[in-house]
């Protein structure tokens, strides 16, 4: 069955209008949001499974929520609005991104913070504040907080955090680190700060 298949089947019991295209204009995001920690959900318009994330859609008309990938918000083009205006495709991309983002930004500061209350360390508590602050990490902070993340197996996603490479103080940090070190922190770095480190001197991991 299709995603369009599925979406029809779920979606018009729960709508005024009696097709699809119709059905669809009665729903809208409410803003709500979902991070479920874990990439075990499913999508309740389209059945696709495998999501971490929820966003809500609401039917205007009848009242009913369902629980959504951002992608078929973008699929069906469900209306996003913001200060009363619906956005178009291309602010609705936008707007679905920025949710995304705080979100993980969100579950970086709850990875930080089960660290710190694990650990009685001055460096990961500077690092929780530091990261509140200024949304990134020092090479040296990320590397400690990998470090402990993974030694106290508090779930967490390194490519959700983000690595500040600039000053000239963190690249000539990043420059005098041990390779093993560089690779702990390899996935939070931006595919330009890899190469910056491989412009360094550092091999990437295998």
């Amino acid at each position: 069955m299709s995603y369009t298949q599925r979406a029809r089947e779920r979606i018009l019991p729960l709508s005024q209008a009696g097709n699809l295209p119709e059905a669809i204009r009665e729903w809208c995001f409410t803003g709500n949001t979902t991070d479920h920690e874990q990439a075990n959900e499913t999508c309740q318009l389209c059945g696709q499974e495998g999501l971490r994330y929820h966003f809500e859609i609401r039917n205007t008309a009848t009242h009913h929520r369902l629980e959504v990938g951002s992608e078929c918000i973008l699929r069906f083009e469900v209306a996003v609005i913001e200060n009363g205006r619906e956005l178009n495709p291309k602010e609705t991309k936008r707007a679905l991104k920025q949710h995304m983002q705080k979100m993980r930004l969100e579950s970086c500061l709850r990875a930080l913070e089960r660290l710190a209350n694990s650990e009685n360390n001055d460096i990961l508590a500077n690092a929780l504040k530091y990261y509140h602050i200024n949304k990134a990490l020092t090479p040296k902070q990320a590397n400690v907080v990998f470090w402990r993340l993974a030694a106290n197996r508090i779930d967490h996603d390194p490519t959700f955090f983000k690595v500040r490479l600039d000053k000239q103080k963190y690249r000539d940090d990043l420059a005098k680190m041990q390779r093993r070190d560089v690779h702990r922190i390899w996935k939070a770095l931006s595919p330009s700060q890899r190469k910056k480190a491989e412009d360094l001197g550092h091999l990437p991991p295998n």
